[in-house]
Parts: structure tokens; sequence; C-alpha cells
């Protein structure tokens, strides 16, 4: 049965509230929860934003910017007289991966590098042929990538080492926002793990890589769990904040796997934004880690396996901006599958999981005289759902528990009908997780684990179950095989 989001009043609201805030990549977003995890009606805002990109791989953002952005929201939603002091937490996650180089001070030196910043491409070559690739990423859960910190460290020491040599620590994007509003960089276990330098087992910082950098580990924040908040330090000016302790910052994908109502080894989460991932939360390290996923660790007990996908909504957005489509969409993605539909490897900026090929590029083929633009959208869309396939073969046989499929996020929203062509490449039950900013959510709910354990869930918002069709599944092995011939050839080299 199809669930509505299910938004409550605040006089409704179930104590005690907690304010959930969420750095993505095109916005600062934030609102007021109550303890069964409901969003308090009137209590959300939103601050667009986006990255300063460059031809030669930058992709960054401003430190003081987004930090002015989580002001804007906290005095967005802290203005109502009639909360008192029913804030028991303030929540955040961000975007993973980011990297700023402060001062002893705290003051930024850098800007704040995004995980899409490739300048460091160079410097990953370098470290791989320095060091054991398999052997590090078996130990720290991630591969020898731009988007973490050892090939950054290594650029920067080259590019500017003015900047390393006057850095008295590295932090990300929430922990300095947080030291800026709380005077303390409070780093949770899994935004330290995406730097790719913590131990999936042990919580360690990897020693070797860290040797490979230069830099130290006093240099870093050390990973607290979402049990180690700290008490309010909130400015006068909000005294709805007076009693709220503040929660280390997380991960947005680890959050994201919360809200979508992915808490055990049963439910397999895919993300579905501009970019996607298909993640699954596990207790322990994952054993055998394939080396096409990264395995985090999230807290004490627990890591989160998986592989993130490039073009997802990007791939879609493309084929909306570049191609002639017809205003039926819904009849392109409803139609049966058909083998005169273009194989297309969707990979417009890049491969991450599972092959990692940072410079392949997208792949058209049979593209006929005959073939329209409706017909190539199906073809995109196919290609989508077959590179989450892959990450899905890889990721078996170390989460071989795995039940079901929860889809969340814009282009599941847009087009639910692409969630029947997943089911049917994936072989597996697809459910539709309709609740918008279930990244907030699930910032939400971490807290409330901590300050309301004993109140019961709202439970999570959800569409249809997309069943697979056999006849379906069968043709999509066929072109899965097609696909990876293609890769083979093409994208691998």
């Amino acid at each position: 049965m199809t669930r509505t989001d299910d938004d409550v009043d605040l006089d409704s609201a179930l104590d005690p509230l907690v304010l959930a805030l969420d750095i993505g990549s095109t916005a600062t977003r934030g609102g007021v929860h109550d303890a069964s995890g409901r969003r308090v009606r009137g209590l959300q805002h939103k601050v667009p934003h986006a990255f300063t990109v460059a031809s030669d791989g930058t992709s960054v953002i401003d430190g003081d910017q987004v930090t002015a952005e989580v002001e804007q929201v906290l005095d967005a939603v802290t203005g109502d007289p009639r909360l008192g002091t029913r804030i028991a937490g303030v929540a955040m996650d961000t975007f993973a991966a980011s990297l700023i180089a402060v001062d002893a001070a705290g003051r930024a030196l850098t800007p704040c590098l995004t995980y899409a910043d490739s300048r460091s491409a160079d410097a990953v070559a370098t470290l791989r042929n320095e060091l054991d690739e398999q052997a590090v990423q078996q130990r720290t859960g991630t591969r020898l990538h731009t988007s973490y910190h050892a090939p950054r460290l290594r650029w920067l020491a080259a590019a500017q080492p003015r900047v390393v040599a006057g850095a008295a620590g590295w932090w990300s994007l929430g922990e300095y926002v947080l030291a800026r509003l709380v005077g303390h960089p409070l780093a949770g276990t899994s935004t330290v793990a995406w730097t790719g330098l913590l131990d999936r087992r042990t919580g360690e910082f990897d020693a070797e890589l860290l040797a490979a950098t230069g830099i130290g580990p006093e240099q870093f924040s050390p990973p607290r769990d979402m049990t180690e908040p700290v008490p309010s330090a909130a400015p006068a000016r909000r005294p709805a904040l007076a009693r709220a302790a503040w929660f280390p910052v997380i991960t947005d994908g680890f959050a994201s796997t919360i809200g979508s109502g992915a808490t055990d080894a049963t439910t397999l989460t895919a993300a579905t934004a501009t970019s996607g991932a298909l993640r699954v939360l596990l207790d322990g390290p994952a054993d055998p880690l394939p080396f096409g996923l990264w395995n985090y660790r999230v807290d004490a007990g627990r890591t989160l396996l998986g592989g993130a996908i490039n073009d997802v909504g990007r791939a879609v957005s493309w084929a909306q901006s570049t191609l002639r489509l017809s205003p039926a969409l819904a009849d392109a993605l409803t139609a049966p599958p058909s083998d005169a539909t273009p194989l297309v490897l969707p990979y417009l900026t890049g491969e991450r999981a599972p092959g990692w090929v940072g410079g392949a590029r997208a792949v058209l083929g049979g593209v006929s005289a005959a073939t329209d633009a409706d017909a190539l959208f199906r073809g995109i869309v196919e290609g989508v759902a077959m590179t989450y396939a892959r990450v899905t073969d890889e990721l078996h046989p170390a989460a071989p528990r795995v039940l079901e499929v929860a889809a969340s996020g814009r282009v599941s929203n847009d087009h639910p009908e692409w969630l029947q062509i997943l089911a049917d490449v994936l072989g597996r039950p697809v459910t539709h997780v309709t609740r918008r900013r279930a990244t907030q959510r699930g910032t939400a709910l971490l807290a409330l684990d901590v300050l309301a354990p004993d109140v019961p869930r709202a439970p999570r918002t959800t569409g249809a179950t997309y069943e697979p069709r056999p006849a379906h599944v069968a043709h999509y092995a066929g072109r899965r095989a097609r696909f990876a011939t293609v890769y083979d050839a093409l994208v691998r080299g």
C-alpha cells in the first residue's frame, strides 16, 4: 500500500525534537523532526548552492559560505516561539570525502575540496606504483582514488607546499562548520572513514597511508560515534537550542541508508539522485571485500558495503536536455523490452564502482536510422539499471542475506516506471521509498537512537513494490552479457 509523507504539526509532535541538517551537492537543508522521526510541518528550510568547477578537475565550495548557509537554516527553523527548549539535539550530515586545510586557529587555508575534485589523478597513479592497492583496500575498505585523502594530500604537497607546511589540521566540511558554530570539529566515524585513511576493522588511522602522505594522525580529528555528542553551545539569538546536544557530523551515504529504512543486511538501498549508489549495512566488516566496492566503518560495530555510480540522474538529465523526447516518457519506460533498443553504457563522467575507470565515456550501440529519441532514452535508462546490476553482482558474496532493494531519490520519484526495469534487470523486488529528504530523516533517526531509544519510529513512506517478471529477467540477462562484452572491449581497454 502506498504511504505518503507523514509530516506532523508542532502541537502534535512527540518530544524530544531533533534538528537535522543536510549539506548536499546542491543545497544546505535543515528541519525539525519529532521523536518518531516525522518532519515537523513548517520548520524546514533550504539554501541552494553549487560547486565551483573548472576544466582542470577543480570542484570546490567555500567553507565559510556553507557555514553562513547553515546559520540561515538554523535561524529559519528555530524562530517559532512555540518551540521553547524542546529541541534536544542537532545532527548534521554532509556530502562525503570533503577536505579543508586549517591553521592552528581553525581558519581555512583552502576552499573545501569536494568528492568530485580530480586534480590529484597523477598522485593516484604514483601511489598505485608505490603501494599494494588491494592490501590498502582490504585494510581501509577504499581504493586509491581522487575522492580520498591520500592522493589529495600528495598532490597538495607538490602543488601548494606552503599550505601544507602551514596546516595544523585537515577537516571535513562538517567539522569546519561545527568548529565555527560550537567550537568543536566533531567528526563522526563515517566521516573519518570516507577519508580513505581509517582501518575498517580497528578504527585506527592506517599507518602506511599516513606515511605515504607525510601527515601525522594528530592532524586529523579522532572518529566519534553518534553516542558521543557535546553539550549545547547555542548562541543567545537561538534560545530554542539552549538545551540541545550537538552530534558528530556523519556522511550522507550513511544517513541515506538509515533514512531509506535499511537498518540491517536484508535491505539493499539504491540511491537514485544525480549520482547513485548501492549500499547495505553490515554487522562488522565485509569479508570477502570485492575489489570493485568500498566498505566504510560507520560506528564501533557496523560497516557500510557498496559502490557508487557517477551517472544516474545526470544521464537522465542529459537525455532530457539533448534529445527531442516526447512528452509521454512513461510510455517509453513501460513498453516491453526490445532487442531494437540501443545498448548504452552510460558513462558520461567516468566510472566508479565496480571498474573504477575514471576516463570512461558513454558508448551507444545498436543505433540505426529507425532509432528515435524515446528509444535512445529507454536504452540510457536500461544502461543505468545494468550499472546497478554490475555493483550488485560484486556485492552478493559479502551480503548474501539481501531480500529487498529499497530505491529512493529524485530519479525514482520523477520516473517511478524505471523501477520495473531495475527490478527486471536485477531479478529482485524493488520497493519505491517515496519519502523526500530520506537523508535528512536518517540523520535525525541516528540522533534519536541516542536521545529517544524507546520511542517507536514512524514507518518509512513507500510506494509500489515492483516484482521482477521472468520473461523480462531472461531478456536482460542477454543484454547484460552484451553490455559486459562491450565494456571489456571499449571501456576496460
